[in-house]
């Protein structure tokens, strides 16, 4: 059922993938990318498919947009954004030792100007799970103008990279949550350095 619903959204956004060869078939990922939009997740579970299936952590807030709810519900776990529970940490890590691959925003919101937060990082220690980079590229309004006002978008799966990756790139610094705050800002610049056929930074 779901096929059949995807495919008219990849007509509409006119969708290319780039670099999904770089997923291995038994890679265990925190695909991380940034978010401008709900499509974001819609898009990104059809640009991966079916044989890698992401699994996404998102904000309970989308539960309350009723389009996307039932997506939400089948392809996330749902947690608290402003107060990130107890709760919401052990089905946080339940989700990352059931799916090969979680999807992650780090902004954790939709509005522009806003610094990644630093959990991506931590859950990627915490079970040492590779990064794997993601830019959504928009070529017109996105997110779309409806009714007929859609963005051709391509997605370009970029390198996969570790932590420790990132702590070579950065250097020493003082204190765990600060180093952990710059190594965040440093993904996000590798997500926006991503191009075709290059993988990242």
């Amino acid at each position: 059922m779901l096929v059949f619903l995807f495919a008219p959204l990849w007509i509409l956004f006119r969708l290319r993938v780039h670099g999904r060869e770089r997923i291995a078939p038994d890679g265990h990922y925190i695909a991380v990318a940034r978010h401008r939009s709900y499509w974001d997740i819609l898009l990104l579970v059809i640009a991966f498919g079916w044989r890698h299936r992401i699994h996404f952590i998102a904000r309970k807030g989308l539960l309350k947009n009723p389009i996307f709810m039932p997506f939400v519900r089948i392809f996330s776990t749902t947690i608290g954004r402003e107060k990130f529970t107890r709760d919401d940490f052990r089905r946080t890590l339940k989700s990352f030792r059931n799916e090969r691959i979680i999807g992650i925003f780090p902004e954790g919101t939709t509005r522009s100007r806003v610094d990644a937060k630093a959990g991506a990082i931590r859950f990627a220690r915490h079970t040492e799970k590779e990064l794997l980079p993601v830019r959504i590229e928009a070529r017109g309004p996105y997110p779309p103008r409806y009714p007929f006002h859609f963005p051709r978008v391509t997605v370009l799966i970029g390198k996969v990279l570790s932590v420790p990756d990132l702590e070579a790139e950065i250097g020493p610094t003082e204190g765990r949550e600060n180093r952990n705050l710059l190594l965040s800002k440093r993904l996000m610049e590798r997500i926006d350095a991503v191009e075709s056929g290059k993988g990242g930074g």
